[in-house]
């Protein structure tokens, strides 16, 4: 069941969605995810009251609230927020049924969590209904990483002898070299680049900041970008003057994007006949997972990726721990019985 479109004006949504990315600073891509969430879940509750849409037009303002006061428990918003326990175990008995994945389930719980807490906190709500739901438990998937050679190869792709090639090898190296999510990398402006300390300044989730170190092979391609684009005419005036600046830019001089990124990336994957379902993201991974491969410290991962959870970082040693086994059971001559 797709949210219809008439969902996307619900006042108490579009109030939640405002306070996810002006108080919360969640990213517009997992806001519109969770207003997504939402919408699905009141089309549900209304679908459940034989009411459609229309028919459960606002009735009361929402700045007025929506406790249970009368008209509005016949309104959308007052449907939604005095629903109980047994109304979304309803609802998601019925998620189950459409085959969604554990992740996207997990999520969509997430969304409830995350609306009913806010509810509660700002008087819309007696009750947070959420209390009384367990998430299921998911199943650990580990993240993909990609060989060291697999990354040179990789790396060695772009030509970087004009614009977007040199461009397109010092965003792969940057990646790589510094572990950030690519939302990050299209973020960076010229100016969050420190090339005496050899670091870059990241701004992550939340908008908290912190420094990365940046490589050897990450600054030559930084140079090197730098260097064909001020000999370019076109581009040369793409770090001068007023307003932003944007490290990697696009064809027209503008800031790339998150999808150009991914994009590119593909190109070059086809180019060195490499999984075409690496992503930006594996890059990530494998950072991480070769720094902990030669003997990193865990904690000095956990800064260098901006997990604010130690337990998130720690789901890389299956990876490692893993590979050992594999190396154990291969190379001792009693690992295995004959």
């Amino acid at each position: 069941m797709e949210p219809s479109e008439e969902m996307s004006t619900l006042p108490i949504v579009n109030a939640f969605l405002s306070y996810l990315t002006d108080e919360r600073h969640f990213s517009p891509y997992t806001a519109r995810c969770y207003g997504a969430d939402l919408r699905q879940y009141t089309e549900f509750t209304l679908d459940e009251a034989n009411l459609s849409y229309a028919e459960a037009a606002e009735k009361a303002a929402f700045d007025n609230g929506c406790r249970n006061n009368g008209a509005a428990t016949s309104s959308v918003t007052g449907i939604i927020c005095n629903a109980d326990a047994d109304s979304i175990r309803n609802y998601l008995n019925h998620l189950s049924e459409q085959n969604y994945s554990a992740a996207t389930m997990a999520r969509k719980i997430a969304t409830l969590r995350s609306f009913y807490k806010w509810a509660l906190k700002f008087n819309h709500v007696d009750s947070n209904p959420m209390v009384l739901i367990r998430t299921p438990r998911q199943s650990k998937r580990l993240p993909k990483a990609i060989t060291v050679e697999q990354i040179e190869q990789l790396l060695s792709a772009p030509d970087d002898q004009d614009v977007l090639g040199a461009r397109d090898r010092a965003m792969l190296e940057t990646l790589y070299s510094t572990g950030i999510r690519v939302s990050e990398l299209v973020d960076l402006d010229i100016e969050d680049l420190d090339e005496g300390a050899e670091a870059v300044r990241v701004r992550g989730k939340g908008k908290k900041e912190r420094i990365v170190p940046l490589g050897s092979h990450a600054l030559t391609a930084i140079r090197q970008y730098r260097n064909v684009l001020a000999s370019d005419e076109r581009y040369a005036s793409a770090w001068t003057g007023e307003g932003e600046h944007p490290l990697f830019i696009n064809k027209h001089g503008g800031r790339l994007s998150s999808r150009s990124v991914r994009r590119k990336l593909d190109k070059y994957l086809r180019q060195v006949g490499l999984d075409p379902s690496i992503s930006p993201h594996t890059l990530r991974h494998s950072f991480a997972t070769h720094l902990l491969d030669n003997g990193a410290d865990l904690r000095c991962v956990q800064e260098l990726l901006g997990h604010q959870s130690l337990s998130t970082t720690q789901t890389y040693t299956h990876l490692t721990t893993q590979r050992m086994r594999d190396t154990y059971d291969k190379s001792h001559p009693r690992a295995e019985a004959g």
